[in-house]
């Protein structure tokens, strides 16, 4: 499940601020420190335990976080802030699942994200932009042996090796507008865009690319025979403008690929989000919708791990965005369909599969806390697991407890084991103990006040540190 972790800063409301042409294997090389200055972890003195812009900046920020096969490692990215370059740079880490052995993978200049284990935790896949653009490369879990096994134009934004290990299913960006360089070639300095049909942009993106999954074949750290699932479609997949990886999922058995799509041009498209889930056969290449003719917002599936059901995320409504976020889940053999939060009257913003294939763990706001829940397919009962003033942003599955991420008002995100019979949590990274343990905070209370229509509204009070 792609949550990516956004950290919440001290003060409310506020916060930090195309196919391959042929791909080819740089060889192994160690993730070793690049020429350059590398921006890392920062070495911070506070002065009087005051929060400082410097301060906050120098937080690591934990993201995408992965549970290793065998469930004894956590693979995870930490990013850090160069006020001095104005930029990030994420790195990748690996802890033990009990906090312990943590070890800097990567330390470069490169951006690396989207890291995931494969090859039964023997290796590890990633992006990185160490050859120009955003391509897939490996790492053995002790940080050597770096490989580039990807070459892809225009470069790669997500991917998913299948359960056997042998294709890749990821999505870039194709060119789908034409563009005023297009029409007047003449022309070659001219800056202006010709407009004349909808969706041409999203918030301060221009609409000229859209993103298209693909599927390829892995031998001997190259790709071949790529395909992309939506050839000639102007649609996109995964969604703009925040539709990531988690969009898109692999069957159990790899010979299915359920991605996300909202299959409208123009106006439709706009004043619609009617998105359905797709099943793209792997063999054949054919599509089925599988939720034709529910008409709102159908995203994020995610296959139970005994490949007979899939769940996701479902707004009732076409053009209602502010539908509820149900969760949802079909029976593969029969096509039933069952509305598992239909008692839980609160958006699902995120799930993920037990091992039981019985039941699901959710991540639902409540009370402007977020926490997770644990759902059972049959009864449809959600109960919580977790409690507290704080927010947990993703959820993984452990050796016999939850690995989650988790924030507030007064800490950035870091990792956490949670015991699923009681609902306590175990901090396992401490990125920013070093920091934090240098910085006072106040006191968080939650006060609820009586409104003019004889109901409560939340409110909350951040106290000064002194």
């Amino acid at each position: 499940m792609k949550i990516k972790s956004i950290f919440m800063t001290i003060a409310i409301g506020a916060g930090l601020l195309g196919c391959s042409t042929g791909q080819e294997s740089k060889g192994d090389k160690p993730a070793g420190k690049q020429p350059g200055e590398v921006i890392g972890k920062a070495s911070v003195t506070i002065q009087d335990g005051r929060m400082t812009p410097e301060a906050l900046y120098s937080f690591g920020r934990i993201g995408d976080v992965h549970v290793s096969p065998d469930k004894s490692q956590l693979l995870y990215q930490v990013t850090y802030v160069s006020i001095k370059q104005n930029k990030t740079n994420p790195e990748l880490f690996i802890i033990a699942a009990d906090g312990s052995k943590k070890k800097q993978l990567t330390v470069t200049n490169t951006r690396e994200s989207n890291p995931q284990w494969i090859e039964n935790g023997k290796r590890i896949a990633f992006l990185s932009d160490e050859s120009g653009s955003p391509q897939i490369w490996t790492i053995h879990p002790d940080g050597g042996g770096m490989t580039q096994i990807s070459n892809v134009e225009g470069g790669i934004s997500g991917f998913r090796f299948s359960p056997d290990g042998k294709k890749i299913l990821f999505y870039k960006d194709v060119k789908v507008a034409t563009s005023a360089a297009d029409r007047y070639p003449d022309l070659p300095q001219a800056s202006g865009r010709i407009v004349d049909d909808l969706m041409y942009k999203h918030w301060d993106t221009w609409v000229e690319n859209v993103p298209h999954p693909f599927v390829a074949d892995l031998n001997k750290n190259k790709l071949s025979n790529i395909k992309d699932l939506l050839e000639g479609e102007p649609y996109e997949s995964p969604m703009l403008p925040f539709g990531g990886i988690e969009q898109l999922a692999w069957s159990p058995d790899g010979k299915t690929i359920a991605y996300t799509c909202r299959k409208k041009t123009g106006r439709e498209y706009a004043v619609s989000t009617n998105s359905d889930i797709y099943f793209y056969n792997v063999e054949t290449g054919t599509t089925t919708n599988m939720t034709e003719g529910m008409a709102g917002y159908d995203t994020n599936p995610q296959f139970s791990p005994d490949g007979r059901y899939l769940a996701w995320q479902s707004m009732e409504r076409d053009g209602y965005e502010a539908d509820k976020n149900r969760l949802l889940a079909m029976n593969l053999s029969t096509g039933e369909k069952a509305y598992i939060t239909e008692h839980f009257d609160y958006n699902t913003d995120a799930f993920i599969w037990n091992a039981d294939n019985k039941s699901l763990f959710l991540i639902a706001c409540v009370e402007a806390k977020t926490h997770i829940f644990s759902a059972d397919l049959q009864t449809k009962e959600v109960k919580p697991v977790t409690q507290g003033v704080h927010d947990y942003t993703s959820v993984a599955l452990g050796d016999g407890k939850l690995i989650a991420t988790r924030q507030s008002m007064s800490q950035p995100t870091e990792i956490y084991s949670v015991d699923i019979a009681s609902g306590n949590a175990t901090e396992l990274s401490f990125e920013n103990k070093d920091i934090l343990e240098q910085i006072k905070m106040g006191a968080v209370e939650e006060r609820w006040i009586p409104t003019t229509d004889g109901k409560k509204m939340l409110t909350w009070v951040v106290y000064p540190p002194d």
